[in-house]
């Protein structure tokens, strides 16, 4: 079993080496508000938003500074279509089972189940790691949010790497 890694630590590494000005991380002040789901969530329509440089076969791969882009992804998307690039953590395992930051085959099991009532057409992935959170909360999290109503998302689910 490997050791833990400290994030924090590596994060800041990771950084300088690339030459940016120590990573100031992000803090909300402010709750935010909570929006009890509207139907049972056996019924609900969730989204999966992964942020992990998860990409299907074909798609052009994430780069490694400060990319706003995002990839959508079919949800029914056969796993060994799936890559994975990122800069920000060792992707060796993500690249042997992608479901570690990409936790597909997971929510269709739960459809299966009708633990879940669905998964909307496409998942969306990005690149987490984006130094600038202006950018992020300007412009990447406006096309996120834009993404789940155009696919009638009742709920997400947000993986972080």
């Amino acid at each position: 079993m490997s050791n833990p890694v400290d994030y924090i630590e590596y994060t800041r590494r990771t950084y300088e080496a690339l030459g940016y000005p120590p990573y100031s991380w992000v803090e909300n002040l402010d709750s935010p508000p909570f929006t009890p789901l509207s139907i049972p969530i056996e019924e609900a329509s969730l989204a999966l938003i992964a942020s992990g440089g998860i990409y299907q076969r074909g798609q052009s791969a994430f780069h490694f500074k400060d990319d706003l882009s995002y990839r959508l992804i079919n949800t029914e998307v056969s796993v060994d279509e799936l890559r994975v690039t990122h800069f920000a953590y060792d992707v060796r395992d993500a690249r042997s089972d992608p479901n570690i930051v990409f936790p597909i085959e997971g929510l269709r099991n739960l459809v299966s189940e009708k633990k879940l009532g669905g998964l909307t057409p496409q998942a969306v992935t990005f690149m987490g790691g984006i130094y600038s959170a202006r950018k992020v909360r300007e412009e990447l999290a406006p096309a996120l949010v834009q993404q789940l109503r155009d696919q009638r998302a009742d709920i997400a689910l947000l993986v972080p790497v």
